[in-house]
């Protein structure tokens, strides 16, 4: 499902990033006993917290309660911050799935400032980072219309500063006193953007 979203862009701090709830670990927990799984997913069965610490002391691992809800907690002995890592990771990859294609459409005049042309690009890169589509429109006024070559050109030259990241989705297209191409991300953008921003982004 594709979604068209007009965009006015404002400088501005972009939106945080959501965070993932971090477990209560060894001596954040509370309750005097816990239900234990071993270093290697074994049931210990329940014991006491102070026994339970220990035991995850011994083997220099952590104690983390995975289900806080339980009666007792439910802990489990095991590297903490490998665990947090790969629940980032798979937290990130479930977004992506879950990633709902969108439409940002960014508009030009055709007599654009250089800086503007550069602030919008990068509008553009970042709309194309988060695996979005970018429509990107020229309007003209008035006169102008004797020379949308202007504009064409202009499209052409974004579309040759993207498209290490980007492909054509929809080819130039004039509609009255519009015109318009829309770019889609590549499918490895996630691997390319690095280069492209050590290019673009100095």
């Amino acid at each position: 499902m594709e979604v068209i979203i007009s965009i006015r862009i404002r400088r501005g701090k972009a939106k945080t990033k959501p965070t993932i709830p971090k477990e209560r670990i060894n001596r954040e927990i509370k309750s005097e006993t816990v239900r234990l799984i071993d270093e290697n997913g074994e049931q210990v069965g329940v014991v006491s917290l102070k026994d339970a610490l220990i035991r995850a002391e011994s083997k220099k691992l952590d104690l983390v309660e995975i289900s806080p809800n339980a009666k007792p907690p439910v802990c489990r002995i095991l590297e903490f911050g490998k665990y947090y890592y790969q629940k980032e990771r798979s937290f990130r990859e479930s977004r992506k799935r879950q990633h709902q294609v969108q439409i940002k459409e960014i508009k030009f005049g055709p007599n654009t400032e250089e800086h503007d042309y550069n602030f919008k690009k990068k509008n553009a890169y970042k709309f194309l980072k988060h695996h979005d589509k970018v429509k990107l429109t020229v309007r003209f006024k008035g006169r102008q219309l004797a020379h949308k070559d202007i504009g064409f050109e202009l499209l052409k030259r974004l579309g040759e500063d993207l498209k290490s990241i980007a492909d054509v989705d929809k080819k130039i297209q004039s509609e009255a006193r519009t015109i318009s191409m829309t770019l889609t991300p590549k499918k490895d953008i996630d691997k390319l953007i690095e280069a492209w921003e050590q290019e673009h982004l100095k």
